[in-house]
Parts: C-alpha cells; structure tokens; sequence
C-alpha cells in the first residue's frame, strides 16, 4: 500500500474516532494528548500510525470502522487497516527505516 492511500484510511480512521462520544475520550486518555491538540498532533510522525493501532488494538473498533468506512464505495478491511499502519512511519517494528 502506498503512503498517501495509508494516510487516506488513517486521516478517516481518525474522524471515525473524533466523532464517537465514546471512544474519543478513551482515545485521547490512551494518548496523553487534549482535543485541542489534535491537529497539531496529526501532523507528527507516528501519529496516524498510532490511530490505526488504536483501532486494531480493540476488534469492536476496528470492525465497527470498516463497517463505517463503506460509504457508498468499498469499505475498508481490517486488512487494509493493517497494510495502512505497516505503511506509515512508525507503523511496524523498523522504526529508523520507516518513512
């Protein structure tokens, strides 16, 4: 999977998260970070990455997700989730060579 399509499906990933009443707060808890802080942090690397693993780490989340996702095209599989976050930095476990 390509960067860009990665950053797509992380940025939706996301929305996904900041619109739920529940697992927004649970999300930024996990984080550290406040809802102030959320699009400053989007653009550090490894963040979107740790959006994605936040969905992965909860099978609930990440299924509701890609139930969500589909939108009047294909949805999103927990496999293009999991290519998504190998795909960003900080993504997988080769940290220093992941771009």
């Amino acid at each position: 999977m390509d960067r860009e399509t990665a950053e797509a499906i992380a940025v939706a990933a996301l929305g996904f998260v900041a619109a739920d009443p529940v697992l927004l707060p649970r999300f930024l808890a996990i984080t550290g970070i406040e809802a102030g802080q959320i699009r400053r942090a989007a653009a550090e690397p490894g963040f979107l990455a740790g959006v994605l693993q936040f969905l992965m780490a909860h099978e609930p989340t990440l299924t509701a997700f890609c139930e969500a996702s589909g939108g009047g095209s294909a949805p999103v599989t927990p496999a293009h989730v999991a290519a998504a976050l190998a795909a960003l930095p900080f993504g997988d476990d080769r940290f220093e060579a992941s771009t």
